[in-house]
């Protein structure tokens, strides 16, 4: 008696394939990626498509988490590795201007480029987009308050407004980066963009406080 499969096995690497569509949405953006560019990005028919990742909408959910993870991790680990939030911003703004320019992928953010004018019904994926925009601008304004409450940054400084500052020229300089802004010149406006923060008080003064 011959026992049949339930079904056959996957023929493709779907870690590559996850990688070909995320550099796809990221260099077209959502709306104007077909199916059609999908399955010619990835190797594989629409039947596997459909059958690994779900529909396009489904896919692009997979392809912000798998960006997230890969591409956009850079500012996790600034956040958790410096011990200011002047040091912290700083870094991610000055490893924003290598991250959007790398040789060999699209250049500028996906989380900010995927999808900017868009018909109704992608109001969903913007706003999913929208979210992890705001999740850096939130991490940003925590760590500027907590530098506020220990005195390391002036009881002056706005918080709300120094960190959607700092989320602002993350975002300006995604877009030069599709304009051809290339490393040098987005580091120079990084450096310019820190030159406008708050000095951080002296040490000393600090102790004296506490």
């Amino acid at each position: 008696m011959v026992t049949r499969s339930r079904g056959r096995p996957r023929s493709f690497d779907r870690d590559a394939a996850l990688e070909q569509a995320t550099r796809t949405f990221w260099q077209h953006g959502y709306e104007a990626t077909s199916i059609s560019d999908l399955t010619a990005a990835m190797g594989i028919g629409a039947p596997s498509l459909y059958a690994a990742f779900g529909d396009k909408r489904t896919l692009f959910e997979q392809v912000v988490a798998h960006y997230v993870e890969r591409y956009g991790s850079f500012v996790g680990r600034a956040m958790a590795e410096e011990p200011t939030a002047r040091a912290a911003v700083g870094r991610v703004l000055r490893e924003a201007a290598v991250e959007y320019t790398t040789p060999g992928r699209p250049t500028g953010c996906m989380i900010v480029s995927a999808v900017t004018n868009y018909q109704e019904s992608a109001r969903e994926v913007a706003e999913e987009l929208r979210v992890v925009r705001d999740g850096n601008r939130r991490a940003f304004r925590s760590r500027i308050r907590v530098d506020i409450a220990s005195g390391v940054l002036p009881a002056t400084v706005d918080a709300d407004a120094l960190a959607r500052y700092s989320g602002a020229v993350m975002q300006g300089m995604s877009q030069q980066a599709r304009d051809g802004a290339d490393v040098d010149e987005l580091t120079a406006v990084a450096e310019l963009a820190m030159a406008a923060w708050p000095r951080e008080l002296p040490q000393e003064d600090v102790e004296r406080e506490a």
